[in-house]
């Protein structure tokens, strides 16, 4: 338990550090943040009012002052007030973040589900035409940017035949689960495709690897089924470079994918994150950020736990 425990110990500069990152980096964006707030209203305001909404939001202050009691809010669990809300910042992020899980999770299932056992079934028909084609279809998948595959999904089952629908009112998993999934359905293949591809070549090239070992030929030798050493004995080892993978995709879904939320109009953390940093909504974005950093970092000691579970040659030394 000593691995994990200095993991969570360094959680926290880290998150300082994100902190820091983020709060400069969104102070950089060029234009007046009053006037992305208020957009074309902000022509009406008077100087003095001008002023007197600086100082209400706190950017009459030094960067550091602003900084400060940003800072001592979260360490109370006070993210602050969205100015485009109107609303505590982890009240917002709680509405948007359960979409974004979904996406995810329903992603990394189909990206997982294929991907899998394509790879595996290409390493051991190695030079076969049906590992060629298999191959090409990942390239493919990989080579092709998500969003023409959203598109292109909208145009043939949506647009096409009517099987899907497009876009619309978001429904909640709770209110109506079809409804929900004929919703998701389609950003999660335009996102899980994509993923599926790089799971192909990577279970692939690693299966291929695992099976030229020795401890391989010995179960071979030993009389065990062709079926039973692969599935058995050489899948683990051949999902850790996999498990990898798929904890970096994973947080980098829970940020929120922003270009295919934006497709299909979801309102999901990303989109929400990406409207914050055109309105200049320094609340919502800072507390969106280290939200999506813990979460991140969550997933990557998730996911090097996992690798003493599926290989017990693996032990986190602490020396």
């Amino acid at each position: 338990m000593s691995y994990p425990i200095k993991r969570l110990l360094v959680f926290p500069l880290v998150m300082l550090g994100v902190s820091v990152f983020v709060f400069i980096s969104i102070r950089l964006v060029p234009g007046d943040a009053i006037t992305a707030m208020l957009g074309t209203e902000s022509g009406l305001l008077t100087p003095t009012q001008r002023d007197a909404l600086r100082a209400y939001f706190g950017l009459d202050q030094n960067w550091f002052i602003q900084f400060w009691r940003w800072f001592a809010g979260v360490l109370q669990g006070d993210f602050g007030i969205s100015t485009t809300y109107g609303k505590p910042v982890m009240t917002i992020i709680w509405q948007h973040f359960p979409l974004t899980l979904e996406l995810a999770i329903l992603s990394m299932l189909i990206a997982l589900s294929i991907g899998i056992p394509a790879g595996i079934y290409a390493a051991t028909h190695k030079d076969r035409p049906s590992d060629l084609i298999v191959r090409i279809v990942a390239m493919f998948g990989q080579s092709t940017p998500s969003f023409v595959v959203g598109l292109l999904l909208i145009y043939l089952l949506s647009v096409g035949f009517g099987v899907l629908p497009e876009m619309g009112t978001f429904v909640p998993i709770t209110e109506d689960p079809l409804a929900n999934l004929a919703q998701m359905i389609l950003p999660a293949i335009t996102l899980g495709t994509a993923f599926a591809a790089a799971v192909i070549r990577m279970s692939r090239s690693t299966m291929l690897d695992i099976l030229q070992e020795d401890y391989v030929r010995t179960a071979r030798s030993k009389g065990m089924s062709r079926r039973r050493v692969i599935w058995r004995h050489a899948l683990p080892n051949a999902l850790i470079p996999v498990i990898t993978l798929s904890g970096v995709e994973f947080g980098y879904l829970l940020g929120g994918a922003v270009l295919v939320e934006q497709i299909f109009a979801l309102p999901g953390l990303g989109r929400t994150v990406l409207d914050a940093i055109l309105q200049r909504d320094y609340a919502l974005v800072q507390g969106s950020v280290l939200f999506i950093a813990f979460n991140f970092m969550v997933v990557n000691l998730l996911v090097d736990l996992a690798y003493a579970a599926l290989d017990p040659r693996i032990r986190f030394e602490t020396k």
